[in-house]
């Protein structure tokens, strides 16, 4: 067993040191005799093999009286399956030199497995009994289901988290973006073992799965993998969610929270991945707020005047909704300073856009971190799945820096005049600001 963890942990850092160095961009598209398809980086210098499995829909396919019953069968996943009960699946999945992450997210839930290439039958089989055979038996479900209340009643009492569920109440109301997807504490305890099993049918079926495989195994061999994993799915799980618009008005939302500083958290509409000036407003957001310690903003409001350890900003692409947000934090006796500071430099980039240097170290910035998001074949898989949940093609790889690069200092200053509206930023604010009253408005 030793030897095997040994080799496992020499793997890692092998490959990590690999794609760090050499990014791999020969992604295959695989066909399966049943059906299915999944994307492909082929790889023998290791015996160690990288799939990631993404079932979209995510949390929000739970039904209004049942949220957090995706996030609570997620957690619950490792917890035993067929034969095995929780200890049991821990010290099989240990016997194989095998790790298992189970996540959800708003838009998706998803697997990913690391296995050495010897065991990867029995690791696949014991993957697909958690898919086929979820136990969850009631001593687990009571177990895990303790730790997300107690993560609930942490929550409601974290500034952060405050500010979150407010804004994202305020931009979706009742949409499923509105509300958390690791559910309320009344919702919570009232979920039951067959909650757990609808929303395991909810989200595991066919129709929604995409799938990526980095490493040690070929073409034919992972069709025919899948294909003994995911041929007994059902062909269609719960219907998705409609897609929906943020509801921005503009203003600012104070909540009343004793605290030495406030969090702020501020939104404007955002732009699709799939719009043709997506990768101008990339490289302006980059600009304005998304370069760290570079960024326009944390120029002006960190160091020119001192009001926030750091603030940043980011386009939002969510599966049902996009937005554009912000976030900061600063003493209540500055922080309406501060939100004063964002207003006035969101409107100088739309009035008077960004200069040729700050567009050229924008570029320079992207185009030169994008090798070091694929530092693993885990990494990689993980990457390979959510492009193709987002409807990217294959080839966006290497394709992605040529499409930075092409932007122009005209077409980031006419997106920013477009894109950006000063008049409709909608700041929440978990504190006790002064001089901001507890619901005010531009």
């Amino acid at each position: 067993m030793k030897y095997l963890l040994s080799v496992l942990a020499a793997c890692l850092m092998a490959v990590t040191a690999w794609a760090a160095t050499d990014v791999k961009t020969d992604v295959k598209e695989v066909s399966t005799p049943g059906g299915l398809s999944a994307w492909l980086v082929e790889d023998h210098s290791l015996p160690f093999v990288a799939l990631e499995l993404g079932f979209q829909g995510g949390t929000s396919l739970d039904a209004p009286t049942r949220r957090g019953a995706i996030y609570l069968m997620t957690g619950l996943l490792q917890e035993g399956s067929g034969d095995l009960d929780a200890r049991e699946f821990a010290r099989r999945a240990d016997e194989l030199a095998a790790r298992f992450y189970f996540d959800s997210s708003d838009d998706s839930v998803t697997i990913s497995v690391r296995f050495l290439t010897e065991h990867r039958a029995q690791v696949l089989a014991l993957l697909r009994d958690v898919l086929m055979q979820p136990r969850y038996d009631q001593d687990a479900v009571d177990r895990v289901r303790a730790q997300v209340l107690s993560g609930l009643r942490s929550a409601a009492y974290d500034p952060d988290d405050i500010a979150g569920r407010t804004l994202n109440k305020l931009l979706y109301g009742d949409h499923p973006y509105g509300v958390t997807g690791e559910g309320t504490l009344e919702t919570v305890a009232s979920l039951t073992r067959d909650d757990m099993l609808d929303a395991h049918s909810a989200v595991f079926a066919r129709d929604r799965v995409h799938v990526a495989a980095v490493g040690d195994i070929t073409a034919e061999a992972l069709a025919g993998a899948l294909d003994d994993l995911l041929g007994g799915l059902p062909e269609t799980g719960e219907p998705m969610p409609a897609v929906t618009v943020p509801d921005i008005q503009g203003g600012t939302t104070v909540v009343d929270f004793q605290t030495p500083q406030s969090v702020v958290l501020f939104a404007q509409p955002g732009i699709e991945q799939d719009d043709p000036d997506f990768f101008a407003a990339f490289v302006m957001n980059t600009i304005l707020g998304g370069d760290g310690f570079a960024s326009r903003l944390m120029l002006e409001v960190r160091e020119n005047r001192g009001l926030t350890y750091g603030i940043y900003t980011y386009l939002v692409l969510g599966d049902l909704a996009v937005s554009y947000l912000g976030g900061f934090s600063s003493s209540n006796a500055r922080v309406a300073e501060a939100i004063d500071v964002v207003r006035t430099e969101w409107e100088r980039a739309a009035t008077e856009g960004f200069t040729e240097d700050e567009v050229a170290r924008a570029k320079t910035y992207l185009t030169g971190a994008y090798p070091l998001r694929f530092d693993g074949n885990g990494r990689i898989a993980s990457i390979l799945v959510a492009m193709q949940e987002a409807d990217l093609p294959i080839d966006y790889i290497a394709t992605r820096n040529d499409k930075v690069n092409a932007v122009t200092v005209a077409d980031v200053n006419r997106v920013a005049a477009e894109l950006l509206q000063p008049e409709l930023l909608q700041f929440v604010v978990v504190g006790q600001p002064e001089g901001l009253a507890a619901a005010t408005s531009n």
